[in-house]
């Protein structure tokens, strides 16, 4: 009788990876929003004219944090746009808008959660940055500004370079 089994020890079949291994990453748009946004038309207060094509300058910033809901997080995109005539040092406008998006994350593991906020995220929301930016500099007068793609895994590895060195820079004794 040693030789019995009870039903509870019967051989199971190997044990399947969990459903976060196997489960791809899912990410719900929650909603977006404009944190903060302005335009400034400097040409018209100033009375500069403008010939020609403006020499555009985008400056665009990332900042993600998570919310007190589990899995969710606000991630937003930060752009800060000058237009100076050529050759000259006068500025056209000047546009400054914080866009957020709030998301649901799911099956992301925390070593990639960072750039996944950084990355994915921020290519959701671009397209409808890239509107409000075109509407706006229309609406203020001027040809709309039509955004060109942002390589938001390139900006996630300059800035973990420019970290990197700044925190080598830190360890480093003068």
């Amino acid at each position: 009788m040693a030789d019995e089994q009870s039903p509870d020890a019967q051989a199971a079949p190997e044990a399947a990876p969990t459903d976060a291994a196997q489960a791809p990453p899912q990410m719900q748009v929650l909603g977006q929003f404009i944190r903060d946004m302005s335009f400034e038309n400097v040409a018209v207060q100033k009375g500069i004219t403008m010939e020609g094509q403006p020499d555009i300058n985008v400056q665009v910033g990332l900042d993600a944090k998570k919310r007190s809901t589990d899995g969710q997080f606000e991630v937003a995109v930060k752009l800060n746009i000058t237009a100076k005539a050529k050759g000259g040092e006068a500025t056209i406008f000047a546009m400054e808008l914080d866009y957020a998006g709030l998301f649901a994350i799911q099956n992301v593991p925390d070593q990639q959660l960072h750039p996944y906020l950084l990355i994915e995220c921020p290519r959701m929301l671009f397209p409808f940055l890239r509107r409000i930016v075109s509407d706006v500099s229309r609406d203020g007068g001027f040809p709309p500004l039509n955004l060109e793609n942002i390589d938001f895994v390139a900006l996630y590895r300059n800035e973990i370079t420019r970290r990197a060195q700044a925190e080598a820079a830190q360890v480093t004794p003068s």
